[in-house]
């Protein structure tokens, strides 16, 4: 359960009365208001994005807000979409846009004449630029940003960004921090839900139920037209199997009684509303990441563990499920930093033959980070040997490789690699 100081945190993220969490997209939707015609916010339900752009219209960005929730409104957006948005007054705030995706052919039309900056602030639930007509009418005239759960730094309030500071070839030093569970059990079974993390553990699992009961009846049923929806929370759950390793559909479609096509296009309609996030393996060819195996996380490590049936006590004796929920809530915690990082970065995973890597971060200069996940106080020779070979085969373009372990301090392991305390990630 939060402390009563973070509840008034969180409750301002809510947009009730109270002391507003900062997310760190804030600053990035401003300076894409002030240069692009159209700004769009995706991230899952739940996650802050209503919250966070009412606040930039009602005191950065002053703006006419509506909601699609409201069956009036998105009637209205439905019947008409020209007309409703030649009645808007300027600029305009949009919620959960994806409940009338014909809106946005409108919107492209109106910003076609009128190409002043900063004219449409869109959210969506869903990534509805996935459908082709959509995305080819928006291209150029939108900047998308997405917005996920909260990340610990944004709960911890700071604002140093991890993704640049490892690219610094830099570590964070790092002394005296939790040793071994302690250090992270309860942040990831809180996850990064803002109204989840205000419940005990029973009341947080019975709101993710809902959640995904909201998921399936509503955000699925808006973007697709499917049949066997009601099998998507089982699939989610076997996905949360898989959580931090390599994604197997046709191991999925044998257990579900289904056809591996059918896996595979819901598991993109589960990425399509932010739920999961499949990463692609990194190789020095660009080409070849197309084929390689990818990995597949679930979005946030509350909702994860929920999947599990799994809750502080059992991590604290399952070194099975600790492993892979500490490498899915490192793995997204460190996702969350790339998409707001001054450093343009892309995140995968490393595979080659008897050797893993958990997160390599690619910049666009070619330069590479390797980070192992390691939910133990102690690193072994072991623990990091493929990041040597990595760091061997790539050179200079190798600027650190990191050990993200469960221990007190950092501490320096090989050329360019550390071991690191997770609580680096948001200290």
């Amino acid at each position: 359960m939060p402390s009563s100081a973070e509840s008034a945190r969180i409750v301002g993220s809510l947009g009730l009365p109270g002391d507003l969490l900062p997310r760190h997209l804030r600053p990035l939707v401003l300076e894409a208001l002030a240069d692009t015609r159209v700004v769009l916010v995706l991230g899952a339900r739940q996650v802050g994005k209503s919250t966070l752009t009412r606040d930039v219209a009602i005191r950065d960005y002053p703006a006419q807000i509506l909601t699609l929730d409201d069956k009036t409104t998105r009637d209205a957006a439905s019947s008409d979409p020209t007309g409703f948005v030649a009645a808007l007054s300027q600029p305009a705030l949009i919620d959960e846009v994806q409940r009338a995706p014909d809106l946005l052919l409108a919107i492209k039309e109106s910003v076609d004449l009128d190409q002043r900056p900063g004219r449409f602030l869109l959210t969506g639930s869903a990534n509805i630029l996935t459908a082709p007509k959509i995305y080819e009418a928006l291209t150029g005239r939108v900047e998308i940003l997405n917005l996920w759960p909260l990340s610990q730094s944004e709960i911890e309030r700071t604002s140093e960004n991890v993704v640049d500071r490892l690219f610094g070839g830099t570590p964070p030093l790092i002394a005296g921090a939790p040793v071994g569970r302690e250090a992270w059990v309860t942040r990831a079974t809180a996850g990064g839900y803002p109204e989840a993390r205000l419940r005990p553990s029973l009341r947080r699992s019975r709101w993710f139920r809902s959640y995904l009961t909201t998921l399936v009846e509503r955000d699925l049923r808006d973007i697709a037209d499917a049949h066997k929806l009601h099998q998507v929370p089982r699939l989610l759950r076997l996905i949360a199997g898989q959580a931090a390793g390599l994604f197997a559909p046709t191991n999925i479609a044998g257990r579900m009684g289904l056809d591996k096509k059918t896996v595979q296009s819901y598991t993109d309609l589960l990425e399509t509303v932010f739920v999961v996030r499949r990463v692609q393996a990194w190789r020095p060819g660009i080409g070849s990441r197309e084929v390689q195996h990818e990995k597949i996380y679930v979005v946030d490590s509350g909702l994860l563990m929920h999947l599990l049936g799994s809750n502080e006590s059992r991590l604290s004796g399952d070194g099975q499920t600790a492993g892979k929920v500490f490498e899915n809530f490192v793995a997204m915690e460190i996702a969350r930093h790339v998409d707001w990082a001054e450093t343009v970065a892309r995140q995968y995973h490393y595979r080659q033959r008897d050797d893993e890597v958990d997160v390599v971060l690619e910049a666009q200069s070619g330069e590479l980070v390797a980070i192992e996940c390691k939910a133990a106080a102690t690193v072994r020779h072991s623990d990091y040997r493929p990041i040597e070979k990595l760091r061997d085969a790539r050179g200079d373009a190798f600027v650190a490789g990191y050990v993200v372990y469960c221990g007190a301090s950092t501490v320096p392991l090989a050329d360019r690699i550390w071991a690191l305390p997770v609580g680096a990630l948001w200290q």
